[in-house]
């Protein structure tokens, strides 16, 4: 009898035949373009901040002292604290004013519809266009609000919004409030549209009052998309640059100066390659801190499911 000859696999065959295999195949275009774009410059920029790098000349590994002196640099501790203070106030204000704001377009209201594609104009438009749109509106002799303020008799004369180091950090808080509202208020509406109106009927059947409706359902249901759109936000304004930059470049004083400004600004117009990614991996704790929150967040869903929370 004669042998059968032995099947033969190939590698593309398998990729193409096997469920995992075709999957792998989807993901490889985004692999490739994230090892490119997000691993290859993470690590150039672990690896500078080991190094005396400057504008134009390659720099010597100079091991962690890069980092022990920006633990003596007063202007890199303020620039931890402006930015921890920035993300906090704004992040509070953004998902109290965006949660207020989903809540009301949840009703039934009319051209509901409409005032959903509004919103979003704060969103969609470019960051550095807000960021002059602001500048404008801060400018120190022609603000429309110290115009407003002044005709009201209120002031007496304009408001230094940016000349002053807490009027500056004030109103870079409210650009970037104003600027991240929609994102935080139409993810939560969509949260909302997914809570069973049924279960809002039978409490308010059962007399529950509109606060215990909210806190009792509405609120636990949602907390699996608070905690994702939360993280965004704390990632997006953690990370703020272009609207810091536009609108002060870190003055006055360095009163507004974030860790990416200031990351950029000894990095790129003051050449320290080194320093300026020392001070940009400082970042990489704070962020990944945020990550965590949003992880434990999402084992909220097991509450939801019916499983153990």
């Amino acid at each position: 009898m004669q042998a059968r000859p032995a099947r033969s696999f190939s590698i593309l065959g398998w990729l193409l035949e096997s469920r995992n295999g075709l999957g792998f195949l989807f993901m490889l275009p985004a692999a490739v373009f994230l090892l490119c774009f997000l691993t290859y410059p993470l690590g150039l920029g672990v690896w500078l901040g080991f190094t005396d790098a400057r504008i134009g000349r390659e720099g010597i590994f100079v091991g962690l002292e890069n980092y022990i002196w920006l633990f003596d640099d007063p202007v890199f501790w303020l620039s931890v604290f402006n930015t921890m203070l920035y993300t906090v106030v704004a992040s509070v204000l953004k998902f109290v004013l965006g949660l207020w704001l989903a809540l009301i377009l949840n009703q039934h209201l009319p051209f509901k519809t409409f005032f959903r594609a509004i919103i979003l104009l704060p969103w969609v438009v470019p960051t550095v266009l807000s960021a002059l749109a602001f500048w404008w509106i801060y400018d120190s002799q022609f603000s429309i609000i110290s115009h407003v303020l002044m005709n009201l008799g209120i002031i007496s004369e304009p408001i230094n919004f940016l000349g002053d180091p807490g009027n500056a950090r004030a109103s870079v808080i409210a650009a970037n409030v104003w600027r991240g509202i929609p994102f935080v208020a139409i993810s939560l509406l969509a949260g909302l549209q997914t809570i069973p109106q049924s279960l809002n009927e039978a409490a308010a059947l059962d007399g529950a009052t509109s606060w215990q409706r909210f806190t009792k359902i509405t609120l636990p249901l949602l907390t699996p998309i608070i905690a994702v759109v939360m993280t965004f936000s704390v990632l997006f304004t953690f990370t703020d640059f272009q609207l810091i930059y536009v609108l002060t470049r870190g003055g006055p004083v360095n009163a507004t100066h974030l860790m990416a400004t200031l990351s950029f600004q000894r990095a790129i117009p003051g050449g320290q390659l080194g320093e300026g990614a020392a001070i940009a991996v400082a970042m990489i704790p704070f962020l990944l801190a945020a990550i965590l929150f949003s992880f434990f967040g999402l084992q909220r869903r097991k509450w939801q499911q019916g499983g153990g929370d």
